[in-house]
């Protein structure tokens, strides 16, 4: 029993430790050119949870949540962006994880 219950703990402990938080601002040509739908169509593809929207002041807010390695590809997905976006900044900030998100969405 005990190495069972073991077992349970290291396998929730790993899961804990590779998940992670993560709000992504990028600015340039951003709006208008698909990029949230690109945002939202990656994010799923990489199973992550969270959400997309543009800001009033021309950027894109994207909060992603899951494993840190599938978060750090979103960010590189999202570097190149979608045809006919110019991403000229991206920045981000890592958060812990709130476990707020059964899937990835566009918000208006």
């Amino acid at each position: 029993m005990f190495f069972i219950v073991l077992l349970y703990y290291i396998h929730t402990l790993g899961k804990i430790a590779l998940s992670a938080r993560m709000k992504i601002r990028v600015s340039g040509t951003v709006q208008g050119v698909g990029f949230r739908y690109f945002a939202f169509r990656t994010a799923r593809r990489l199973s992550l949870g969270g959400y997309v929207k543009n800001k009033s002041d021309g950027s894109v807010e994207v909060v992603a949540e899951g494993d840190k390695t599938k978060l750090l590809n979103l960010v590189e997905e999202l570097r190149i962006g979608p045809p006919g976006s110019c991403v000229e900044n991206l920045g981000l900030e890592w958060e812990d994880p709130k476990n707020e998100f059964d899937t990835f969405r566009i918000l208006r």
